[in-house]
């Protein structure tokens, strides 16, 4: 591209781009600030504009800023004015925080040692922390362990608002736009037990990441879908929470991922903010009297976090906008930024990446009229149980374990086995990555336990363990799927029965299943996770 290619030089008023067959000659807008020159230019090239920012620090270089597009950069310098501006570019062009999230029912807050590089929590996430530097996380097994999701700071902020407003009363949460599974995750950690959460995403291959990430988290309570919005019509009434983090112009993202840009210019807020009302207007009959929607996006665009809270608002006359806890950094929504009156619109919280540590992030919290005193109950609870020969052999295989399931939630759907959640609603005709927690599969007369399960249970609850330790090069083999060949000090049986199915456990946090015979350990972990 031949912006990769252009050298910028001060000459007079213009500054210069030259390369092998290009001489720009272009003026630009200066501002100063204590020892820094700020250059802003913009230009066209084949029908398409671009916007740099520059800085000349006195006696050194010039450095690039992130190009941006023209209307973008215009817009939002006229949001903010030029010094704030200035600041927002400067963030864009400086190095992304890294920041994670404990899974505090495998990995505990005092264990966040192992990782040695922490540099301070997360404020308004009680298991998020920043690292000081972006570790090569696919070479953790702690992180296939679904130990902790490696999440962008601002995005858990969805913790404080479902904490502050759900309180102890198990409820029915759907994640309307959920992929890749940052905030599902982090809402099935806190929604109350006896939760259950539906988690859905529109797009096919999303989807598989989503249900993947969510069996890593190994939370039971999980139901993944993979439907348009519109296809939940029939749950009228039914959710306690609805969670729409809606596809936006990415704004926020600029940093995280500089594609977004490119992105922008080809659809822009106007794009995005047609779609985001569509879905809003969608999901709003789902929400039960009384809950609670939260709405988020990853952009600063007006059009799409101002504006589509008040064409929500103007949708139902019982929802109204409720107050979330603020932190340093956080930024009250602008009513005037809509040219609009309602003060309300005051209660949403933004947060810009010159403020705090995190990208670019948007969310309001609203509630649809009062508590309901009653609530409106709909599952789909009988279940035909395990029966003959099945319930032989899964029976056989519960020997090995130290944890029970509930019979009467175990259903077989030719031969697969299911444990299903407690709260499903009757959502016939949707289509399903995950209805329930797969257990395993009946084949050839025996039952094979499957990932799913292996990521559901603690170390404890399963008799006969492989142990190894995170830096053991066994782990790595085991990840890629090889046949290892066991140490005695590693294997831990206590039922007394060598052979068969073992756990495979890393610093004692399960990874998935491997069948003994002998000193040699059959790989059975999943064949789609492995490295390669």
């Amino acid at each position: 591209m031949v912006r990769e290619r252009l050298v910028p030089t001060l000459r007079e008023s213009s500054l210069v781009f030259s390369a092998r067959r290009v001489c720009l000659v272009l003026p630009f807008y200066v501002t100063f600030e204590e020892d820094k020159l700020h250059l802003s230019i913009t230009f066209s090239c084949k029908h398409e504009s671009y916007a740099f920012d520059l800085h000349y620090l006195c006696g050194h270089k010039i450095i690039w800023h992130m190009d941006l597009p023209v209307s973008f950069a215009d817009r939002t310098r006229l949001l903010l004015g030029d010094e704030e501006y200035n600041k927002l570019a400067d963030a864009l062009n400086g190095e992304q925080p890294v920041s994670i999230r404990l899974n505090e029912e495998k990995l505990p807050d005092s264990s966040f040692s192992l990782f040695h590089t922490s540099s301070g929590r997360v404020l308004w996430s009680s298991t998020g922390f920043y690292l000081d530097r972006r570790l090569t996380f696919t070479f953790d097994p702690l992180f296939h362990a679904g130990c902790y999701y490696v999440q962008e700071a601002s995005s858990m902020f969805v913790e404080q608002a479902l904490k502050q407003y759900i309180g102890e009363t198990p409820s029915v949460m759907l994640d309307l736009c959920a992929a890749p599974g940052g905030k599902s995750t982090h809402a099935r950690s806190v929604l109350p037990a006896g939760s259950l959460l539906v988690a859905n995403e529109v797009i096919r291959n999303r989807s598989q990441i989503l249900a993947e990430n969510l069996t890593k988290w190994g939370h039971p309570g999980v139901v993944v879908t993979n439907n348009d919005p519109a296809d939940f019509a029939d749950l009228e009434g039914f959710f306690d929470v609805i969670l729409t983090d809606v596809p936006c112009s990415g704004e926020g993202m600029f940093r995280k991922d500089p594609a977004m840009v490119k992105a922008w210019e080809q659809n822009g807020p106007e794009f995005y903010a047609k779609l985001q009302r569509e879905i809003l207007e969608q999901a709003l009959p789902m929400l039960k009297e009384g809950g609670m929607l939260l709405y988020s996006t990853c952009t600063f665009s007006p059009l799409e976090d101002e504006g589509s809270v008040q064409y929500l608002l103007s949708l139902d006359p019982s929802l109204k906008l409720v107050d979330m806890e603020g932190y340093s950094g956080f930024v009250k929504g602008n009513p005037a930024w809509i040219d609009s009156e309602n003060k309300e619109l005051e209660k949403c919280v933004r947060m810009f990446p010159h403020k705090l540590d995190g990208e670019g992030h948007f969310l309001a919290l609203l509630q649809k009229g009062e508590k309901a005193a009653v609530k409106k109950v709909h599952f789909s609870q009988k279940r035909k149980g395990l029966k003959g020969e099945e319930k032989k052999l899964f029976e056989e295989f519960q020997t090995q374990m130290n944890r029970t399931f509930d019979s009467e939630r175990l259903e077989s759907k030719n031969g697969m086995i299911y444990y299903m959640p407690e709260k499903l609603p009757d959502m016939k005709g949707l289509r399903f990555l995950r209805s329930g927690l797969f257990m395993g599969e009946m084949k050839k007369k025996r039952f094979e336990p499957s990932q799913s399960l292996a990521m559901a249970l603690k170390r404890e609850d399963y008799k006969k363990r492989v142990e190894f330790s995170a830096d053991d090069e066994e782990v790595f083999r085991y990840l890629k799927g090889e046949t290892i060949l066991l140490q005695p000090e590693q294997i831990v049986d206590e039922g007394k029965k060598p052979g068969g199915w073992y756990l495979v456990c890393v610093d004692g946090f399960p990874l998935g299943w491997g069948k003994a015979a002998g000193m040699t350990l059959k790989n059975k972990y999943h064949q789609g996770w492995r490295l390669l």
